[in-house]
């Protein structure tokens, strides 16, 4: 494995839940703007991180899992 996991369970269904969520709202709401693509990448990544259970600016900041 090329990374370790530093997001717990509950958060990341936090996260796939509020990515999916920005994503449809980018669709619903902004469209094919320039503001619609910032929120649609930014509702991707946080799924992604929610998904894999990484996030590289957790990890920037030494945030780790516990037990």
């Amino acid at each position: 494995m090329f990374y370790v996991k530093n997001v717990p369970g509950w958060e990341r269904a936090v996260r796939v839940v509020m990515g999916v969520g920005l994503i449809g709202a980018s669709l619903a709401y902004f469209g094919p703007t320039m503001t619609g693509w910032a929120v649609g990448l930014m509702g991707a990544m946080a799924a992604l991180s929610g998904l894999f259970g990484f996030c590289p600016a957790c990890a920037m900041v030494g945030r780790k899992l516990e037990g």
